[in-house]
């Protein structure tokens, strides 16, 4: 092969990536199938796992989709899962698919609505501590009756809304300029460069605030995480009873968040306490008078379509009338057809901020396959299991909190309270003893797991977002700024779990 070819397959691997990053995704896949030979796949399973965790570190080197999905396709080649045991784990999951696929789109045609009133609010509101308070709460509230993921795509619309409008000042134009590069500041003006980075770092502590929100209320409630449904429907819990028994841990969890939420807001610690400049203020507040002041009839019957939308959505779900990615498709609907929205190219703008997310988490399930067919976590569940009384409750919420650090929670949820009924089953454990196993398990997948993006689709998302390039949010700055938030919300379920259950 000639060597102008040569560097330009070279070249054209992973892109823009750095060089030493393409020597190590090239390394990994040359040391796994001797792994695999020499030490077990046991062995090569858990240096997969570290591997494509690295990858979602590296997520703004380059999106974990390649390199996360070539270590997944040589883990099958390698027999380390099979297609099969991929496409049943996908399956499994299929609804949290159909709802990036059409909620985040459906939010996608509300954005309008969605900017508009959290303009309002954060112009309203002065004191950051409040607007974190606020932030982080009524992303509690509607994660214990919505999916997490919405909330978080409704967030980061709002985020990227306004990014966009302060970026785009920034660079010199007008509010009504044609389509702006966002990611890119050679023309941001030298006096705005400082309030600009200000400002990402405001934006970062509102996201960081508002996805440990989501943790905080999806705890709570039976539809707040998927997992919550499955534990539920093992143990025979509806509704209030699943909230009345989870409530001893979750309680005093919710308080410790939130006071940790003002605490870091006071302190200014873990890159927290960045305020809105007044510059940028000057400029939001320019920007509603503007759209306020031109607004016309038919873009306050927009605004008015979105909003009968978003209520709808609100209903729709608490109520569960169908599946949530039903439900997403049903507003794309509704609101495009009510708005206007009817040629295809409009349309094809909304599914592609979902779609390479929706690939990077069947690549995900592909290594939660390697999980289950390798039993990766098997000496955990057997040691735990062979605890007795409180020890064994307070060790089940621990090992339950590790595992999702590294692991899709949904998944270490699914394997224990599966091998906990099969205990209850086989007259090992007491009816009492499950229920309170139930509950460890429940709060030890949702809480710890805010350590990591790896534990919660909702954390991923928003790494893996396209704001979060733009406000400079990182693998390894998202566990710094959860790390306070997992350390007192972590022992003060722990301490719940032991003494309050």
């Amino acid at each position: 092969m000639p060597n102008t070819l040569r560097t330009a397959f070279i070249e054209n691997f992973l892109g823009r990536s750095p060089d030493w990053y393409k020597l190590v995704v090239i390394g990994f896949l040359v040391l796994n199938p001797f792994v695999a030979i020499f030490f077990g796949k046991f062995i090569a399973g858990w240096l997969l796992i570290a591997e494509f965790i690295f990858c979602l570190a590296m997520a703004l080197k380059c999106y974990p989709l390649q390199p996360g999905g070539l270590l997944a396709i040589e883990a099958v080649i390698i027999g380390l899962t099979s297609p099969e045991a991929v496409y049943a784990e996908t399956l499994h999951n299929f609804p949290v698919i159909m709802l990036l696929m059409f909620m985040v789109a459906g939010i996608f045609f509300l954005k309008e609505m969605l900017l508009f009133v959290f303009t309002k609010i954060l112009l309203g509101v002065r004191s950051k501590v409040l607007l974190s308070l606020l932030f982080c709460s009524v992303s509690a509230v509607l994660s214990a009756f919505l999916d997490a993921l919405t909330v978080t795509a409704v967030v980061i619309t709002v985020a990227e809304g306004f990014y966009g409008v302060y970026h785009k000042v920034a660079s010199g134009f007008d509010y009504d300029h044609a389509p702006h590069d966002h990611s890119e500041d050679d023309d941001v003006n030298d006096l705005h460069r400082e309030d600009l980075e200000q400002f990402r770092a405001f934006l970062r502590n509102l996201m960081m605030h508002a996805a440990i929100g989501t943790a905080l209320g999806g705890v709570c409630t039976l539809v707040g995480e998927p997992q919550n449904l499955l534990i539920a429907k093992e143990a025979g819990w509806e509704f209030i009873e699943f909230f009345v028994r989870m409530a001893p841990v979750t309680m005093p969890v919710l308080a410790a968040g939130l006071a940790t939420c003002a605490l870091l807001e006071l302190t200014g610690t873990f890159s927290y306490g960045a305020t809105l400049r007044p510059a940028v203020r000057e400029v939001l507040g320019d920007y509603d008078r503007y759209e306020s002041g031109r607004r016309t009839q038919r873009q306050t019957a927009v605004l008015l379509v979105q909003a009968a939308c978003a209520v709808l959505l609100v209903v729709a779900l608490g109520l569960h009338l169908a599946e949530v990615g039903v439900i997403g498709l049903m507003i794309i609907v509704i609101a495009t057809a009510f708005n206007g929205v009817t040629e295809e190219h409009r349309l094809g703008h909304a599914f592609e901020e979902a779609l390479p997310f929706t690939s990077l988490l069947v690549v995900f399930f592909a290594i939660v396959a390697v999980i289950h067919d390798q039993h990766l976590f098997s000496p955990v569940t057997d040691y735990v299991l062979a605890l007795e009384g409180k020890n064994r409750i307070a060790m089940f919420y621990v090992a339950n909190g590790v595992l999702s650090m590294i692991s899709d929670n949904v998944f270490v949820a699914t394997v224990y309270i599966g091998e906990v009924k099969n205990a209850l089953l086989e007259g090992t454990l007491t009816i009492e003893e499950f229920n309170l196993m139930a509950v460890a398990i429940n709060t030890g997948t949702n809480i710890p797991s805010v350590a990591t993006p790896n534990g919660q689709a909702a954390f991923l998302f928003l790494l893996t977002s396209a704001l979060a390039p733009l406000i400079r949010l990182s693998y390894g700055r998202m566990v710094y700024m959860a790390l306070p938030y997992t350390i007192t919300m972590s022992t003060v379920g722990l301490l719940a779990v032991i003494y309050l259950l």
